[in-house]
């Protein structure tokens, strides 16, 4: 008994070092981008900064000025938020569908979707299929070619092969359509799932650059990472601009701008994550309980 006892404490002291020391590999890095996006350019423009030297908020004041800087940040909110939710409601349903092997055709659909996990049409063929379908400089080709993902539907099928067969006979002798199977017995018992779908989809949709760099052109539909792009490339330019003296300056404060705008882009997700992380806690502790 006490052999055991000293090997569970050493287990938990391995175990606990390892933690921290994860921990601190993720929290410092996430704290130096924070702590020099506040300092001024006497900080340097590189190096480990863990306190803020020269505290000053010019540089998220420039990001910021940018008076098309509110909208791209509301087309980047209804985009994600758009985005995602209709992302998981078609992947579900066809997954929903895929999931009954009495499905006619269920072979031929799944063999359409393996291959589009392996080949693509390409950069060209896809812009000319978008341009055909006029989503060109329109909001939706935000939403419609991001509707579907057969990985997606893989994890949605597998969950939902796990529902017990009894649940939904038993709602189909109530008179419960195949809707309302779905959408009160499939899609609470595969919350888990659906939620970590939202997530890595919405992270996905909030982060997305090249959809806005190759087919928008309109600077009004803009999302706020083609705008901080946009910021990042002006302030690179006026470094370059300037020689001499001043160059360590300018430098560092190009790389305060930097890290400004990722510390913007960062916080909605870092804001967001928590609150799905307690949906996933919730629906594996819901799918957890036998009875």
């Amino acid at each position: 008994m006490k052999k055991r006892n000293s090997e569970n404490r050493v287990f938990n002291i391995v175990n606990t070092i390892l933690l921290v020391l994860f921990a601190l590999i993720i929290v410092v890095p996430i704290w130096n981008i924070l702590v020099s996006s506040v300092s001024g350019s006497s900080a340097g423009s590189s190096g480990l900064v863990l306190i803020p030297q020269d505290f000053t908020l010019e540089n998220y004041k420039k990001v910021l000025s940018d008076e098309s800087i509110p909208r791209a940040l509301l087309i980047s909110i209804l985009k994600t938020v758009i985005g995602a939710f209709t992302h998981v409601a078609f992947c579900s349903v066809v997954a929903y569908g895929l999931s009954k092997t009495n499905l006619m055709g269920r072979s031929v659909y799944t063999m359409m979707g393996v291959i589009t996990m392996y080949f693509s049409g390409g950069m060209i063929p896809t812009y000319l299929l978008i341009k055909s379908l006029g989503l060109l400089d329109t909001f939706w080709v935000y939403i419609i070619p991001a509707l579907f993902s057969y990985y997606d539907v893989v994890i949605l099928m597998n969950f939902f092969r796990d529902v017990p067969v009894s649940l939904e006979e038993s709602a189909k002798i109530d008179g419960a359509s195949e809707f309302t199977i779905f959408r009160k017995i499939y899609v609470p018992l595969s919350k888990p799932a659906l939620a970590t779908i939202l997530l890595f989809n919405g992270v996905a949709q909030w982060n997305d650059f090249m959809t806005t760099k190759l087919y928008i052109t309109n600077e009004k539909l803009y999302p706020l990472q083609m705008k901080i792009y946009e910021i990042i490339v002006q302030s690179n330019m006026n470094s370059m601009a300037n020689s001499g003296s001043t160059d360590v300056i300018v430098e560092s404060s190009t790389k305060g701008i930097q890290l400004a705008t990722i510390v913007i882009t960062t916080i909605p997700i870092l804001m967001i994550y928590p609150l799905l992380q307690k949906h996933f806690i919730g629906g594996m502790m819901a799918g957890a309980v036998k009875e």
